[in-house]
Parts: C-alpha cells; sequence; structure tokens
C-alpha cells in the first residue's frame, strides 16, 4: 500500500508546487503508516527527480517520451491509474491546478475511487477518512467522509508549507500501457517575462477603482518592485482594461498568494471566492463598508490614486 502522488513538471524542472503536493502525500503516508511513491510523466533529469526524496517520496515512477511533454487527459489519466494500481495506492493527490482538474474527475470514474477536491488541510482522521474543505465560496467548512478503498485527493496551492524532510528516493523506469496516442500537440506558446499569476506569491490587484486602463502604472510599478504578479478583478477584464488572464475570482483564476494587495476592489462574493485563500490580504477602497474589508488582514480607506503612490515611496525607502 502507498500513497501515490502525481508530480508535473515544467519544461522538465519542478517548482515549489510539485514539492508542496509530495510533502502534503507524504504526511498522509505517514497518518496511515506507508511510504510515498511518485508518478513523473516527460522527460525529467534524474537529478531533479531525486529532489522529490526531500520532502518525503521513496519510489518514484518516471515515464518518459516525447510524447508525455504535454498534457493529454485521457492518456495520463491511464498512466496514473496503472501506477496507482502498481504501487496498490490507498490515495492519490494532485494539484487543484488546470491539470489536476482535468485529471482528478477521470481518476475518479477510472479507480471507482471518492473525490476531495480543493483541500488545504491534513485529513482530520484516516478511519473513517476524513477532511476539511471550504464550501459556498469560502463562507464555510465542509467535513467530508470518503468511504472507497482508493480515495483522490486535490490540493489547493500554496495551502501546505513547504519544508524539507531530508531522505532519498528509488528511481524506476514505468512502461505503461497506453496504447494509440491520438493528439498531436503541433505549436506551444507561452507567456514569457511575466510573473504568472498560478506562481506568484505576491499579486498586486486592481479594480474598477483604478478608474481607467491608464491608471494602471502605479499597480504595474508596485507590482515589479515586490516582484509581484498583475492582476484584475472581472469588472476591469470585461472593460478591456486589462488582460482576461489576469482576471482573479470564481469565473477567473483562483490563486492563494502569501500577499494580495487589492486596490480599488470592493469585494464582490465572486471575487473573494477567487483569492480567499491568500495569506495575507491588504485592501484599499474609498469605501470603509466595502466587502473586501471583511477579509482583509489590512485596510486602508482612501482613493488608491493617492494611496498607492505612498506605498510604492514607502517600498522604495525599505
Amino acid at each position: 500500500m502507498s500513497v501515490l502522488v502525481y508530480t508535473e513538471n515544467w519544461d522538465g524542472k519542478f517548482k515549489k508546487l510539485s514539492f508542496e503536493l509530495v510533502l502534503y502525500a507524504s504526511k498522509i503516508a505517514e497518518m496511515i503508516g506507508t511510504t510515498t511513491s511518485v508518478i513523473s510523466i516527460g522527460n525529467v533529469d534524474d537529478n531533479e527527480l531525486l529532489k522529490l526524496g526531500n520532502y518525503g517520496a521513496s519510489n518514484i515512477l518516471k515515464v518518459e517520451g516525447d510524447n508525455f511533454s504535454s498534457l493529454d487527459n485521457q492518456v495520463f489519466t491511464s498512466i496514473i491509474a496503472q501506477a496507482a494500481e502498481k504501487e496498490n495506492s490507498a490515495v492519490v493527490v494532485l494539484s487543484h491546478n488546470n491539470s489536476g482538474k482535468a485529471l482528478a474527475p477521470r481518476l475518479s470514474v477510472k479507480l471507482n475511487a471518492a473525490l476531495a477536491s480543493g483541500l488545504g488541510k491534513l485529513p482530520s482522521s484516516v478511519d473513517p477518512f476524513t477532511v476539511s474543505k471550504k464550501v459556498f465560496s469560502g463562507k464555510a467548512f465542509a467535513n467530508v467522509v470518503l468511504n472507497t478503498e482508493v480515495k483522490i485527493l486535490t490540493l489547493a496551492q500554496n495551502s501546505f508549507e513547504v519544508i524539507k524532510k531530508g531522505g532519498s528516493a528509488n528511481i524506476e523506469s514505468f512502461i505503461p500501457n497506453v496504447g494509440e496516442i491520438k493528439t498531436v500537440v503541433k505549436d506551444v506558446q507561452k507567456q514569457t517575462g511575466k510573473i504568472l499569476l498560478n506562481d506568484a506569491e505576491v499579486v498586486v490587484s486592481g479594480g474598477r477603482g483604478m478608474k481607467a486602463a491608464e491608471n494602471w502604472g502605479t499597480i504595474e510599478e508596485l507590482a515589479d518592485l515586490l516582484g509581484a504578479a498583475t492582476a484584475c478583478s472581472r469588472p476591469v477584464s470585461d472593460e478591456g482594461w486589462r488582460p482576461h488572464n489576469e482576471h482573479t475570482g470564481q469565473t477567473g483564476k483562483i490563486i492563494a498568494p502569501n500577499l494580495y494587495i487589492a486596490a480599488g476592489i470592493s469585494g464582490a462574493i465572486q471575487h473573494l471566492a477567487g483569492i480567499s485563500s491568500s495569506k495575507c490580504i491588504v485592501a484599499i477602497n474609498t469605501d470603509k463598508d466595502a466587502p473586501i474589508f471583511e477579509a482583509a488582514d489590512y485596510g486602508v480607506v482612501g482613493d488608491a490614486a493617492k494611496v498607492l503612490p505612498d506605498f510604492i515611496k514607502a517600498v522604495k525607502e525599505l
């Protein structure tokens, strides 16, 4: 028996997200008295794979080949399912990102396994297997009991502290039976030169309180100073002030940075659903009764156009 974790890679490299998943899986393995196995799909150097041992991985199954350089839901689901059967996995852990959201439901059907998604904590009990998760857009918590033999969990990004445990892992080549791969990726275009929202530990976001697209200079300047990504509320992207890939919220990107700065955002429930897992929220708004202040750790009642220049000045002095 084992806990299996799927570690996504980016051009053959792992990010903090991968180490967070392995550590989380290893903690669950300790709770149920077993070991942690990893399934890595794509071309990843052995030295990169061995890093996973520092976070609790005992055995690493590597599936190599140029055919696996891009996500194919059907193929990857089949590979992970076969790995779970090989390792006799009681729990399968994935990230609650785009890849995990695509793969977890398919795995649930294929393995006849209960699925709990978007978790931020370890199970409160393993007998019965009970997990806590946010519901109603983060307004409440639900305790979910998973009764199936195999359980599938997806972990919300940046919700589990990453600390090296030390240790080593065994690497084993794994050749799954995937049949004919029918999907062919002819071209991949990636955004460069910017910190991606899903990877950012600091995010500076603006709303309609910024009043116009030409006022975004202070948002971008503060983001540059803090090494942050920029984001916006849905009305801003709908107006065309900012690109839609910066829209955070229930219908946009759901993020969990260490610091989220919201300038001129009122805090509609749809927006808060996308940023409520942030470790620290700083809100700037002219309306002292704006809903954003209920979620904020720190609040400034004032015009963002006047507050942000002073914010920038203070950051430069520090």
